[in-house]
């Protein structure tokens, strides 16, 4: 479960943009408003900074999590690991509201993760 949620970063499918959430398609507006902050999800005890620098860590049920991330044609492209097990890259829609951050996996067309912003 933890494995297929951190390859999202997956709790619901996506649909509509939900009322609140802007979409973020460029890599400046990303680092503004996202990067060098914590995001975090209680349920998996899951806290994790995409760095400016191009690269994520944090931790996931008391596992580091390491990898890197690029922007490409307007979405959040990252590879990571998780204690040892590789989630594969994968390229995301990114969207914000005042405290949470949406990534939604597959290029906005697979499951959807919500991370409460620092």
């Amino acid at each position: 479960m933890l494995r297929s949620f951190l390859f999202c970063l997956c709790l619901a499918p996506t649909g509509a943009l939900a009322q609140g959430f802007t979409p973020i398609t460029t890599a400046a507006d990303f680092v503004s408003k996202v990067a060098d902050r914590g995001l975090h999800i209680g349920l998996f005890d899951l806290s994790i900074v995409v760095k400016s620098d191009g690269t994520i860590t944090g931790t996931a049920l008391g596992w580091d999590v390491t990898g890197n991330w690029n922007w490409q044609d307007n979405l959040f492209c990252r590879n990571m690991d998780w204690g040892g097990m590789e989630i594969s890259y994968n390229c995301q829609t990114i969207e914000i509201s005042d405290t949470k951050v949406r990534f939604t996996a597959d290029g906005g067309q697979g499951r959807a993760a919500s991370f409460t912003l620092d």
